[in-house]
């Protein structure tokens, strides 16, 4: 006999493609320049799954919460943040998107820190890596780094998006 979280991912599997949006957090990067977005995007089309938007931002918090927002809105069933994630003064993904979350997933962050600890050691303490949902829809947010956003991607994001995605609005 299959456990719930089994049943729940077969089923998920049945809703088809999810339409995800990347928002890349940065006050320096540009699309020629986002090898996160880059990453991403090639990921979530070789997994099945589509692209509906593409935003950088710079790391505001107006900016961050406009573009929540306007994405929570439209077709995007997830949105990965990438960026901002951590105590510098200039970072405040983490801060914005804490006033919004409807529903946090601390397991996430937890997760994340663990195995990143396996590659960064302590300093894995430093990321304000979260997950939750603000208005059905999946909200994950990443640091910055291309090692955090593809260890985010590989160990936790793509195993778990469709039974995600089909969660938040079962």
């Amino acid at each position: 006999m299959s456990s719930s979280s089994d049943q729940h991912r077969a089923a998920a599997t049945q809703q088809g493609q999810v339409p995800l949006a990347i928002v890349t957090v940065s006050d320096t990067r540009t699309p020629e320049s986002d090898v996160n977005g880059a990453y991403l995007r090639e990921q979530i089309a070789a997994a099945g799954h589509r692209v509906v938007a593409y935003r950088i931002v710079k790391d505001e918090v107006d900016q961050v919460l406009e573009v929540l927002d306007e994405l929570a809105a439209g077709e995007a069933r997830v949105i990965l943040y990438n960026g901002g994630t951590g105590i510098s003064p200039r970072d405040c993904t983490y801060d914005a998107l804490s006033l919004k979350l409807e529903k946090v997933l601390p397991g996430f962050g937890e997760l994340f820190r663990m195995l990143s600890y396996q590659q960064v050691g302590a300093a894995a303490m430093l990321s304000r890596a979260t997950a939750g949902v603000y208005r059905n829809t999946i909200i994950v947010s990443t640091p910055g780094s291309p090692a955090a956003v593809q260890l985010a991607w590989e160990k936790l994001i793509a195993p778990e998006l469709t039974h995600l995605a089909w969660e938040a609005l079962r």
